[in-house]
């Protein structure tokens, strides 16, 4: 009987092999793209644009890669997807260009985001009072005074975020605005969205909420120092007006030339399904990446806020594509019997299944950091075969699907996500037409560094076409 250690280099040496042999059958469209930037595929560019700059959404990509891909690809008829919507930048750029756009989105924050900001567009259209009566309450800054106030402290794990005078006004605010006409109301309880994250003692980090030494918490021995914490009078009416001026940017477009908007609220995996064939002449998106990011975690201010409690939150952590070590096996077929396609073309797939194979050896022989890992991964790419054969069929024929996604490593080895739903979107239908990379890739994680040595990952946008 093999060593561990033997068995381990067998297993890897045939994930290599059948790497390679689907790495030469993409070769040729595997093209570094110069025009890609980290900047350009991250949150980073939104960070200066009017309108996108408001809230900072990590895991988005900008706005101007949209744009690039439209213009690129002459899409400039017709109506775009986005089935991972997150703050809804595929929507709102399309929409800039005259395009229809819909989105799915499963979390709280992204559908707040999302609803708000549609309903900026329609304040730039008709309702100019609005801006007034923001004006005047930001102007009364009735949060610095006695009075009524409404708690929002329903998560322990926010618990103690803000400090103390922060925490006070933001519950002030909260009661205020609630006596306001509606669409004030949704406008600064938007902008109070938007700084939470400034304002408090946390900062968003990968998978979790990290907390700086002055909240009290327990620092280990390197104590985390988020640098400047923003204080709330300032921060809540600079956002305000930051708002008031894109709005105002906004107001001076033809609004006969933006696109219409729609959102679906839920998961992908139960939405696709009900949409009609052959309706959409894009589709633009990325996916949670198989990063194990819990995204109900880092987004715990935002939840408190909104009154999302624990209950609701195991339910999204399942009801998200599996991207956490928490995610459960989902019954595919009991939610659409027509995904027995795709599952079959995952099951076919040398490299998957030697990737998945050791994944399952690690497990069994407790070599795993955590056993989730495995059921992680199997479950990341079965569903996301599932979604993309849904947005095959409901794209026109011709039309492209265009996704941006990174390549990962556990255990050691790299797992090249690209290759892998490339080749699975080819036997559903889709041709490849090309994987544009980062000139510069990622590095996998501190843990995998320390323990395999660095390994350049790549960071690609993904280019496929409907037959």
């Amino acid at each position: 009987m093999l060593q561990p250690c033997e068995e381990v280099i067998d297993f890897t040496a045939n994930i290599a092999y059948e790497d390679d042999i689907l790495y030469r059958h993409f070769e040729n469209i595997i093209v570094k793209n110069s025009d890609l930037t980290r900047k350009l595929v991250s949150n980073q560019a939104n960070k200066t644009t009017a309108h996108f700059r408001w809230y900072k959404y990590k895991e988005a990509f900008s706005s101007d890669l949209v744009l690039y891909l439209l213009s690129k690809y002459n899409i400039d008829t017709g109506l775009v997807l986005d089935p991972f919507a997150g703050a809804g930048t595929t929507m709102f750029a399309a929409s800039s260009q005259g395009l229809g756009s819909d989105g799915i989105e499963l979390l709280p924050i992204g559908q707040e985001i999302i609803k708000t900001k549609i309903l900026i567009y329609d304040i730039c259209m008709e309702d100019e009072d609005i801006i007034n009566e923001i004006k005047d309450f930001i102007n009364a800054r009735s949060w610095t005074k006695n009075g009524e106030n409404i708690n929002f402290d329903i998560l322990p794990i926010t618990a103690g975020a803000y400090p103390p005078e922060t925490d006070k006004k933001i519950k002030r605010l909260l009661n205020d605005i609630a006596l306001l006409n509606s669409k004030t109301k949704e406008v600064l309880f938007f902008c109070l969205l938007c700084i939470l994250e400034n304002i408090s003692y946390t900062r968003k980090d990968g998978q979790y909420l990290r907390w700086d030494y002055r909240s009290g918490r327990r620092a280990g021995q390197n104590p985390f120092d988020k640098g400047n914490i923003l204080d709330f009078d300032s921060a809540f009416t600079d956002k305000c007006h930051e708002v008031i001026e894109d709005i105002g940017c906004l107001s001076k477009v033809n609004t006969h030339e933006i696109g219409h908007i729609n959102l679906y609220k839920g998961s992908c995996l139960k939405i696709l399904p009900t949409i009609p064939a052959n309706t959409y002449s894009a589709l633009i998106t990325s996916p949670p990446y198989c990063n194990r990011y819990d995204y109900t975690r880092t987004y715990a201010l935002e939840n408190a806020i909104l009154g999302v409690d624990k209950k609701l939150i195991i339910e999204l952590r399942q009801e998200m594509l599996s991207c956490t070590v928490e995610n459960k096996k989902k019954n595919l077929l009991n939610l659409n019997k027509d995904w027995q396609a795709a599952i079959d073309i995952c099951d076919e797939s040398h490299l998957l299944q030697s990737i998945l194979d050791y994944m399952d050896y690690l497990k069994a022989n407790k070599l795993l950091n955590n056993n989730g890992i495995a059921t992680m991964i199997r479950g990341y790419f079965y569903e996301m075969a599932c979604v993309i054969y849904e947005c095959y069929r409901t794209l026109k024929p011709q039309s492209y699907m265009f996704m941006v996604n990174d390549n990962v490593k556990y255990a050691g080895v790299s797992i090249s996500v690209d290759l892998i739903l490339s080749q699975i979107a080819e036997q559903i239908g889709f041709s490849v037409e090309e994987i544009m990379v980062l000139p510069r890739g990622k590095g996998n994680s501190s843990q995998q560094m320390g323990s395999h040595g660095r390994d350049e990952l790549r960071k690609c946008v993904y280019v496929w076409r409907k037959a």
